[in-house]
């Protein structure tokens, strides 16, 4: 199978019960890091998302309402439960390529400590920031959270302004 001229192996996996989720997904393999391929988007992990999506964690859901739905964030659009690749991010902007992950406290075990670092590298290898927060610190500092965002978001927007291409912001209409 061939998708935007880049070669993709689909493996079908047994998905163990997470979330109230299980079954079986396919695992895509892309073998090029070809961005134009609507930023590493899985659609066959699609059901998977549609159910985080509904089932959000209190945190997740505090994150999304009060700080990055409908542009709220400095113009920027972000996506929840977004698949890419083999994963669904918490939150995700293409403009951005930033990805937000809210980790609960399934994220201090060992294992899933070194799962996360294997995923976030395989991200960051693509040209995203993984952002992290604990489910603490969005329920007890969302503002400091916010605030955090829109710094990080100040240090890209003049990272790009020194660049040759210009970079224009959502809030201004581009």
């Amino acid at each position: 199978m061939y998708l935007n001229g880049s070669h993709i192996k689909q493996t079908a996996v047994h998905v163990p019960r997470w979330r109230g989720i299980r079954g079986w997904k396919m695992i895509v393999d892309m073998k090029t890091n070809n961005q134009y391929n609507n930023h590493f988007y899985n659609k066959t992990l699609q059901p998977y998302a549609n159910a985080l999506r509904k089932r959000m964690t209190k945190a997740e859901a505090c994150l999304w309402k009060y700080v990055l739905r409908a542009r709220s964030l400095k113009g920027y659009q972000f996506r929840r439960q977004r698949p890419v690749l083999n994963y669904i991010a918490d939150f995700m902007c293409k403009e951005l390529m930033l990805i937000i992950e809210v980790d609960g406290i399934t994220h201090l075990d060992e294992k899933v400590i070194a799962n996360d670092k294997v995923r976030q590298q395989r991200l960051e290898n693509l040209g995203f920031t993984v952002l992290r927060f604990t489910d603490d610190e969005v329920l007890r500092h969302i503002e400091g959270v916010r605030m955090y965002l829109e710094d990080w978001i100040d240090d890209v927007e003049k990272m790009q302004s020194r660049v040759s291409t210009p970079f224009i912001s959502p809030a201004c209409g581009g």
